[in-house]
């Protein structure tokens, strides 16, 4: 069986029955904000917007990126790279020194606005958050629409962009929320996942390292 991938309003609904919604006791959210630090750079130094933003410890030193903006990736800059390689492939990105207190106050409110949604916010990362919001009767669909309204939200209030994954579980809701990025909302029912994620690389799942995988 393939999958069926149905746009839902910009949204893309990957299920197997899409003429019966699918309900599942756990409804679980995972939001992942987009390139956060260079976003929040780029948000608050509006000269930046639309350039390649290279986040780093003292640019003036040797050091690797931390983050990069999606205007950089293009140029195959990636966290974790050294900043000499960085320089080479984008020679003329924005370098900007990380800092750490920004980030974390900004995730912080973030958090507080996921509480209007749910009390059931676990934080993942300081750019990345769970979110629980099942009810009996709620189907994946309403999940969905939950999760756009959180991202709406977050755009809304903060000027930044959110990609979600929506899911019955935390491995499916984060490894839905890597099909589409940025800004991209993926629902994923268990079956569908199944069939989406089986056949790839087991390297490809979350939480499965190089030792793992080899098994």
């Amino acid at each position: 069986m393939e999958a069926v991938i149905l746009p839902l309003r910009d949204c893309t609904f990957v299920h197997y029955d899409p003429s019966q919604g699918t309900k599942e006791r756990t409804m679980i959210l995972l939001v992942d904000m987009d390139a956060f630090f260079a976003s929040v750079e780029q948000l608050h130094h509006p000269a930046l917007r639309g350039r390649p933003v290279i986040v780093c410890g003292d640019p003036e030193r040797r050091g690797v990126v931390t983050a990069a903006s999606y205007e950089a990736r293009p140029f195959g800059v990636r966290a974790g790279m050294p900043l000499q390689e960085a320089r080479r492939l984008c020679p003329g990105a924005h370098y900007v020194e990380g800092n750490p207190e920004k980030y974390v106050a900004l995730s912080l409110r973030l958090l507080d606005l996921y509480l209007e949604f749910t009390p059931d916010v676990e934080p993942f990362s300081v750019d990345e958050a769970f979110l629980a919001v099942g009810a009996p009767g709620r189907t994946l669909e309403v999940a969905g629409e939950i999760a756009r309204e959180v991202q709406s939200e977050v755009e809304r209030r903060f000027g930044l962009g959110a990609t979600i994954g929506v899911g019955p579980n935390k491995l499916i809701a984060k490894m839905a929320s890597g099909v589409r990025k940025p800004r991209g909302l993926t629902v994923m029912d268990a079956e569908a996942f199944r069939h989406w994620f089986w056949p790839r690389d087991a390297r490809e799942l979350w939480g499965v390292g190089e030792k793992l995988a080899e098994r």
